[in-house]
């Protein structure tokens, strides 16, 4: 029979054991006894975060035993979230802004943008030198050009060129599939699209295995469109279907697109909002409202309300507005600083009716339980880079977000957008290494995610 181990024997093995085994070799940075807050797991305090590279590996007590590392950063006294996404922007909108849009978004805590509409061949070089392996930038996720119809809004005459023609379906499905094999993330669908261009586009997107963000498009309802897509931008076209004589309002419309045969779709789109916008929002109707909303409850809705409330809350009287703007490339901070004197010099008093609805229909679809995303439109209408994402927040905020919920429309949100809620939008052991830092509790005020203490990106810290 085998013999058996005496105690001294087992000492003598232990001790052995232990003498051959290699101490715990030091990886990762720590940041140390800080409080976590993300719209996953909501408040954890007193905890230590690791990552090794681009991921989270720990998160731990702060009191309790903790791994060796090759760094720490000092957490205490801080609030740690996860890095914020920006999901619309145009990297190459205003060439003025390009070069400099990466350093900006990090600086404020922005690690991953979506480009939501702009030509191939000028951002197939800003998405390379961002993707980079050295590159210190934010993820970016982009879409190619915004797919409109025979007549296109971004035309690059009347505006900026970041719009493509789609005159018919197979047109549609042509540049869908061009897209896919461009290696886009997903396919944004403007306002100058018929109802069978619509189809095409979505369609076609859904067999490239591509998510798709759109305007609803002035040929159709919001309660037509919204359920198809992913994301609807802006809020943009849902007043009509909200509005009482909303039918006579759509008819109207329809006439009016079907008889236009010439001329740029910039010019269209804008007389038709002239036309309709405010006399919809004026017949609101509370029960047809309910219904619209109802029939967008798995649509994330972007509203950029910093954008739509911009007579609300111009981001010239902002207290940090001049600190922004010594941050922008010069040449555009100086353009915005005379367009911000003529604005609050100006004597004709701005009409905030669109403003307030805005902020009044997010609450709306919040209360439904319609999923809300952080977006900005930079730098469109003013929006420094970065900075204008937390104006954002609290714009959210102000329509009716609790701040951990906006906090979540910046995070969780967009990556449930692109199915990457496994990956990015929490603070939890596997997660991507993508943090902020905060001196100050966002949740006491949502400001407060301004105060940046440090900001992780690709798990390098950046600041």
């Amino acid at each position: 029979m085998p013999e058996r181990s005496t105690p001294a024997l087992v000492a003598l093995a232990v001790l052995g054991l232990c003498a051959c085994t290699p101490p715990e070799q030091a990886r990762g940075i720590a940041i140390s006894d800080v409080t976590v807050i993300d719209a996953t797991n909501g408040v954890r305090e007193h905890q230590t975060v690791i990552f090794d590279g681009d991921e989270i590996t720990a998160v731990l007590p702060a009191d309790g035993p903790i791994p060796a590392v090759t760094d720490t950063i000092d957490g205490s006294g801080g609030y740690l979230i996860p890095g914020l996404w920006d999901m619309h922007v145009h990297l190459t909108y205003d060439e003025r802004f390009t070069e400099a849009m990466p350093a900006m978004f990090l600086a404020y805590g922005i690690t991953s943008v979506r480009d939501t509409g702009g030509m191939i061949p000028l951002l197939e070089p800003v998405v390379g030198r961002m993707r980079a392996p050295d590159a210190i930038a934010p993820r970016v996720f982009f879409s190619g050009p915004l797919q409109d119809g025979r007549f296109v809004v971004y035309d690059g005459d009347s505006r900026p060129e970041i719009g493509a023609q789609n005159a018919t379906p197979e047109a549609a499905r042509a540049s869908v599939n061009a897209l896919a094999d461009a290696g886009v993330d997903f396919i944004k669908v403007y306002e100058m699209v018929t109802p069978a261009v619509f189809e095409a586009l979505v369609g076609t997107a859904r067999q490239r295995g591509l998510p798709v963000a759109a305007h609803v498009p002035l040929s159709m309802l919001a309660s037509q469109a919204g359920p198809a897509v992913d994301s609807m931008e802006h809020l943009r076209n849902i007043e009509l279907d909200c509005a009482d004589n909303g039918a006579a309002l759509y008819e109207e419309r329809l006439t009016i697109l079907n008889s236009h045969e010439q001329g740029a779709g910039f010019e269209l789109r804008s007389r038709l909002h002239a036309l309709q916008r405010l006399p919809a929002i004026g017949r609101h109707d509370e029960a047809r409202c309910a219904r619209t909303i109802a029939t967008l409850a798995s649509t994330i809705q972007v509203p950029t309300l910093r954008l739509l409330t911009l007579s609300l809350h111009p981001p010239f009287v902002r207290e940090d507005w001049a600190d922004g703007l010594s941050h922008t490339p010069a040449e555009a901070a100086a353009d915005w600083a005379r367009a911000g004197t003529e604005w609050l010099t100006a004597e004709e008093p701005r009409d905030t009716t669109y403003d307030e609805w805005g902020l009044r229909m997010v609450g709306r679809m919040h209360a439904a339980g319609v999923p809300i995303a952080a977006g900005t439109d930079t730098p469109i209408g003013y929006a420094i880079p970065g900075y204008s994402l937390h104006t954002e927040l609290e714009r959210l905020v102000e329509a009716g977000l609790a701040p951990l919920e906006a906090i979540g429309a910046a995070t969780l949100r967009p990556a449930e957008f692109f199915s990457l809620q496994g990956e990015m939008g929490a603070i939890e052991a596997g997660m991507r290494a993508d943090l902020v830092l905060l001196d100050a509790d966002p949740l006491a005020d949502i400001r407060n995610t301004r105060r940046i203490r440090a900001v992780v990106s690709k798990g390098q810290p950046v600041n």
